[in-house]
């Protein structure tokens, strides 16, 4: 067991009571001397207590914004400071063309008008460019100098066709254009199954994993991992819809439900069983083939055997050529839901028939 090092954390802690004791009375005395001398008459002790207090507030303020921002990256701080800056700014800029309204409006009402709203767009300045500070990095920065303005078209990979692999081979080929995006839950379902007792989903998870890391090493395929979360929702078929609705994406799949359900809300479906089929060759009846008789079928005496792309083709009086090339001809194609299966004859039957 590794152990645990507390040096930073109690350092950290050290230093704040060090640089806090000091802020607060440095502020209590600053606040007590500026209220006493800005007071004259028997008030002078009063709104000398009052700015004590005051000062010692503000040296609390400081010590929390001490304990805040030395944790925080200077990026992030500079960030904020950017942004409140560019606040203070805009508030400037607004009260400037509204000078001729501010006439009407009372001097109290018009001043604390103008501080409310100046504390306003400058923390709504710095918190906005906060945010954005922590995804802004100079290659993102090079790479939008770079290209071209144009609208992006995204493509989201869903398990099953990850698992699949053939995807890698589509992206090389350069069919697939856009960005492919490969949401964070999708990453956790892979590594869930990578992770599984189950010797077979546990090979099916780690290809793939390697097949995605395949894919990010192409030069010419533009892989982006998303962060967008659902958490009111709780199926990865649903958020995958969700999240093509929130990119105009389309979504790449293998699983028939899902391209029924992405269907129904108007959702983009690319369905990689469906390009196979599509590009299987056109088989007419009468047509010569040749063919390897790999195994018996399950009618009588027949063989059976397989084309490059996986048709099943079914040879009658075929299974006495089993383990030989022979030459066939086609009786008839049939079309099912699991692909197309394509039945024959010898050839010198069809020829003396």
């Amino acid at each position: 067991m590794r152990p645990v090092n507390l040096s930073r954390k109690g350092g950290t802690r050290l230093n704040t009571y060090r640089f806090g004791l000091p802020a607060i009375i440095g502020g209590a005395a600053i606040g007590f001397y500026l209220a006493s001398q800005a007071a004259t008459g028997p008030d002078v002790w009063v709104l000398g207590v009052a700015g004590l207090m005051l000062g010692a507030l503000c040296g609390v303020v400081v010590l929390m914004l001490h304990r805040t921002f030395h944790q925080t990256s200077s990026k992030v701080i500079l960030s904020g400071i950017i942004g409140f800056v560019v606040g203070l700014g805009l508030a400037r800029i607004f009260f400037a063309a509204i000078l001729g309204l501010l006439v009407f409006v009372p001097v109290h009402m018009a001043m604390a008008l103008r501080i409310i709203v100046t504390i306003g767009v400058a923390y709504l300045g710095a918190a906005i460019a906060v945010e954005k500070g922590r995804e802004f990095s100079m290659a993102n920065l090079v790479r939008l100098l770079r290209e071209e303005p144009r609208s992006k078209s995204y493509k989201i990979l869903d398990t099953s066709v990850i698992i699949d692999g053939r995807i890698a081979d589509i992206c090389e080929t350069g069919f697939l254009e856009g960005t492919l995006l490969i949401p964070q839950f999708v990453l956790r379902e892979l590594q869930h199954i990578a992770d599984s007792s189950d010797p077979l989903k546990r090979n099916r998870g780690r290809r793939g994993l390697d097949i995605l890391q395949k894919m990010q090493k192409k030069v010419d395929v533009h892989v982006e991992i998303s962060d967008m979360e659902f958490p009111e929702i709780r199926e990865v078929d649903a958020k995958l819809v969700a999240m093509a609705k929130a990119y105009n994406a389309k979504v790449v799949t293998n699983d028939f439900n899902l391209n029924k359900v992405a269907g129904l809300h108007g959702v983009g479906v690319l369905n990689i069983n469906e390009l196979t089929n599509a590009l299987k060759p056109v088989v007419l009846p009468g047509e010569d083939m040749r063919v390897y008789i790999l195994k018996e079928g399950k009618e009588y005496n027949q063989g059976v055997a397989y084309l490059d792309d996986g048709t099943m083709v079914v040879v009658d009086n075929g299974r006495r050529y089993i383990g030989q090339t022979i030459d066939v001809c086609v009786t008839t194609v049939l079309q099912t839901t699991a692909g197309r299966m394509i039945f024959s004859r010898l050839k010198e039957e069809a020829e003396a028939a």
